[in-house]
Order: C-alpha cells, then sequence, then structure tokens
C-alpha cells in the first residue's frame, strides 16, 4: 500500500518537527546540550492509520513540556527521530538496527503494529535498544522470556484485553462466541488469551474461531460461519480496514442477523467511525479501552496537557484527538522515560533501562504511578484500567457504563 498523501495537519506537524528539531541543533552548539535522542518506530506510511500521528503527538507534547522544564542531564534537550517501518517486520528490524547506531539515542516507541515488535524483540536485546510500547498488545512483546528485559510497555495487553471483551459479552447475556482473527502473530496471541480465559470459566463456549488475512475484501463469509455455529456474540480482532468492511456488512443484513461484536481496540487505530459510515450506529459494535480524555478526573494535569498540545497541535477537546489511547500512553511513557534519563545521569541505554525500574511516583495523564515498573513487572497499567467503550455518531469514543 502507498504512502498517505500529506494533509494540512500533516504539513503542519511536519513544520513543527523541523522547528523541534532547529532549536535541537542550536542547542548542541554546546556540547553540554546536545540533544538526547528518542527514536519512534511506526506505520507512518500506513493509508488508514491514525495511531501513528497519536502516538506521535503524544510523544512531543511530553518532549515539549520536559525541553520547557529544562531538558534533562543539566539542560539537554530531548528530540524525536521517527522511521517508518510500514507495517513489515524486516523493516522495523532494519530500522532497530539503524537506531542502535545513533549515538545518544535513549529508547525506540513502538507503534500499533504487533507483529512487527515481536519480530524486533530479539534485535532489541541483541543491540542493547530499549522498547517502549505504546499500543502493541501481544503478550510476548513484553513476556519475551529475556532478562534483562528491555521491552516495557505501557498499553493493555492481550490477555486483559481478552478478558474484558469476554466479561462484557457475557453481562449482556451471551455465553456461546464466534471468534474472527487475523492470521498474525497479533492472531495467535489473541487465541492462546481466549482458550486460557475459557479454562477459567467452563460455562462459556466458542463455537468457532474464523482466520482470515490482513488485506482481505469481505469477511462476510466468516462472520456467517460463525453464525450458523450457534455464536450468540462475535469476538473481533481487527485494526480499522477490515473492521470497518465486517461492519458494513453486518449492517448490510437483515436486522435479526446482526449479532452484536465486541471488538479488540485495533479498530480504534484509524478513523473508524469515517470508514463505517452510518453503518456503526445499525449494529451492536463495542470496542476495549484503557483510556478515555471525557471523563478524566485529573484536572490540572488534563489542564497542562491541553495547554501544550494546544499549543502545538490544535488539540483543546478530546474530539480533537484521534486514536486518543495512544497519544495518552504515548505522553505518560515519555514523561516516565525522562525521569529515567534523570535518574540514570547518562544516555547508556543499560544505565537507563535499569533506572526504568526504579522510578518512582509520576503523576501521570492515566493516572498516578507509584512505580511505572519494576524488575518484575514491564507493565506499567493493570486488568483494572480497562473498560468497553461504543462509537459516538461523531466518532468519538465513549465509555460504557456497566
Amino acid at each position: 500500500m502507498g504512502p498517505r498523501q500529506t494533509s494540512p495537519a500533516m504539513t503542519f506537524f511536519l513544520s513543527l518537527i523541523a522547528t523541534i528539531t532547529m532549536a535541537a541543533s542550536a542547542l548542541a552548539a554546546d556540547p553540554a546540550k546536545k540533544p538526547v535522542i528518542v527514536g519512534f518506530d511506526a506505520e507512518v506510511g500506513h493509508t488508514t492509520s491514525t495511531s501513528d500521528d497519536a502516538i506521535r503527538m503524544g510523544i512531543l507534547t511530553a518532549i515539549h513540556e520536559i525541553n520547557a522544564a529544562g531538558g534533562v542531564l543539566g539542560g539537554r534537550p530531548l528530540e524525536l527521530l521517527i522511521k517508518d517501518h510500514r507495517s513489515v517486520p524486516a523493516r522495523g528490524i532494519k530500522n532497530i538496527e539503524e537506531f542502535a547506531e545513533i549515538p545518544d539515542l535513549v529508547a525506540v516507541v513502538g507503534g500499533k503494529f504487533t507483529p512487527v515488535m515481536q519480530e524486533e524483540v530479539p534485535i532489541l536485546h541483541e543491540k542493547k535498544v530499549i522498547l517502549l510500547d505504546a499500543w502493541g498488545a501481544a503478550d510476548n512483546i513484553v513476556d519475551n522470556d529475556r532478562t534483562p528485559n528491555y521491552c516495557f510497555r505501557l498499553s493493555l495487553k492481550d490477555s486483559w484485553a481478552i478478558q474484558t471483551m469476554l466479561n462484557h459479552a457475557a453481562k449482556k447475556g451471551a455465553k456461546r462466541f464466534g471468534v474472527l482473527l487475523p492470521t498474525t502473530g497479533w492472531g495467535r496471541s489473541c487465541e492462546k488469551a481466549i482458550k486460557t480465559s475459557l479454562a477459567a470459566h467452563p460455562d462459556r463456549n466458542v463455537t468457532t474461531i474464523q482466520w482470515y488475512m490482513w488485506g482481505d475484501k469481505s469477511l462476510l463469509d466468516k462472520y456467517e460461519a460463525a453464525r450458523n455455529s450457534g455464536a450468540e456474540t462475535i469476538i473481533l480482532v481487527a485494526n480499522e480496514a477490515e473492521g470497518s468492511i465486517l461492519v458494513k456488512e453486518v449492517a448490510a443484513l437483515p436486522q435479526e442477523k446482526r449479532l452484536p461484536i465486541v471488538s479488540h481496540w485495533g479498530v480504534t487505530g484509524g478513523d473508524f467511525s469515517k470508514m463505517t459510515g452510518e453503518a456503526i450506529n445499525q449494529i451492536d459494535f463495542s470496542v476495549v479501552q484503557t483510556y478515555s480524555f471525557f471523563d478524566n478526573h485529573r484536572e490540572q494535569k488534563l489542564k497542562q496537557f491541553y495547554k501544550t498540545a494546544g499549543a502545538l497541535f490544535k488539540i483543546n477537546r478530546p474530539e480533537d484527538i484521534p486514536s486518543p489511547v495512544g497519544m495518552a500512553h504515548a505522553y505518560d511513557l515519555t514523561h516516565i522515560l525522562a525521569l529515567a534519563i534523570t535518574k540514570a545521569g547518562t544516555t547508556d541505554r543499560v544505565k537507563i533501562r535499569n533506572a526504568l525500574e526504579q522510578v518512582r511516583n509520576y503523576d501521570g495523564l492515566i493516572k498516578a504511578y507509584p512505580r511505572p515498573f519494576t524488575a518484575e513487572r514491564h507493565e506499567a497499567l493493570d486488568p483494572g484500567d480497562l473498560f468497553m467503550s461504543r462509537f459516538r455518531s461523531d466518532g468519538a469514543i465513549l465509555r460504557i457504563r456497566e
């Protein structure tokens, strides 16, 4: 798939990047002010993704605040460097190899595509590059059996997401589930999570698992196979492209053939409401999330966030934010990274990795983190942070009160 055309918003964003880079370069004339680099490895050239935009803006909002407060290591500014893996694992591996050779690069933030990060895990550890996962959900990105572990996540994981999704469906009376999964590492991660969850809930049953391929132009045959198997609810694991196809196909069916769909959050990584059109309002569709800008009660932190994001990106309200969890996750992750750099007192990635496990008492946008990470736990969130949401007619994502 080809690169996206440059929109006015992207032109503004690129101008902002250039401004930040020039400012950091000016500071770099003084060796004591040499920039400290944060990498971002994401699906920049993907045609429908907005999660990369959200994560970029989250990182840059935090970087602006950190630099305005004096930077790190005695006044050195943080600077963002972006590489495009186009959702291709081989490109991601090449990007990590290149990031690893950059002096003063302290960490790489990952994007939406789980299969890319899964394949990057070996090279990340070989090169001792820290991965900060702001979206990818497969358990084994972080649960990778490496010691020391260079992967840290502030996001959900599939085992938590699947449990939340199944619990939501069960609360509505469903006990028989038809499952649609992509033939990727993400799909296999979710299959494992489903089997683990069902083992603890013998009253629940998966009637069929239907596998589809990214790029499929129709999922109707998979949906019909699931419906005909006796499923009462569809458990969907999909990104925005395939998810929007299914929504439109189900909405076109007679009302009595439209099963509720409980979805993983990949669909929120694009402009899903625009891609589905009116169809999203014609079916019972819910999606798992970790954060909502609509019901955040951390007023002072939110006020600070909007002040910065408003000046940089004209983001002044929840409706202005694409793929909101990506922006919130990346914002908190970048602030936690800055605290670790300060604690380490160096740009040495081994020492920063160790320091990430020691950061304490970060008062974040999503929540207060007494210890975001420890040596035993590289997950900054927990299952209690997850909830189910629905799309409003204008595309906003709102929490379902259960």
